[in-house]
């Protein structure tokens, strides 16, 4: 009798663009899943000494107060490792959501989209 093999999520993909990260979010991000972004992308900044971070959230409906918390902290890791991290695609119910829950992103600057978060961060290297 086969066993059912237990489904785990995908790993959220990390581009290298140069010396930035480009994370892009889509769907819904359970709790395990954001706690291993942070972590890896902890990592990659540290060993590859990168910039900058752009952290695409134009494919997330929803933004609760743990992934709002997640994104922050990411950006905290990331300024204590030397980079930046921009939050680009925020759709309006989310930045919305956000302000209702009385969540601050300190550390994260925003942009529109994913072409303007990298002008900031060429931007601001030079």
């Amino acid at each position: 009798m086969n066993e059912p093999v237990p489904v785990h999520p995908a790993p959220v993909p990390v581009l290298a663009l140069g010396d930035i990260l480009l994370v892009s979010l889509q769907g819904e991000l359970h709790d395990g899943l954001a706690e291993q972004l942070q972590q890896d992308l902890s990592h990659r900044i540290a060993t590859t000494g990168v910039s900058g971070v752009v952290i695409d959230i134009s494919g997330v409906d929803i933004v609760d107060s743990f992934l709002g918390r997640v994104l922050a902290e990411i950006a905290s890791t990331a300024r204590l490792l030397a980079a930046r991290t921009v939050l680009a695609g925020m759709r309006p119910a989310v930045a919305i959501t956000l302000v209702e829950l009385g969540l601050a992103l300190p550390g994260l600057t925003t942009a529109l989209d994913v072409d303007r978060a990298m002008e900031v961060l060429s931007q601001r290297g030079r």
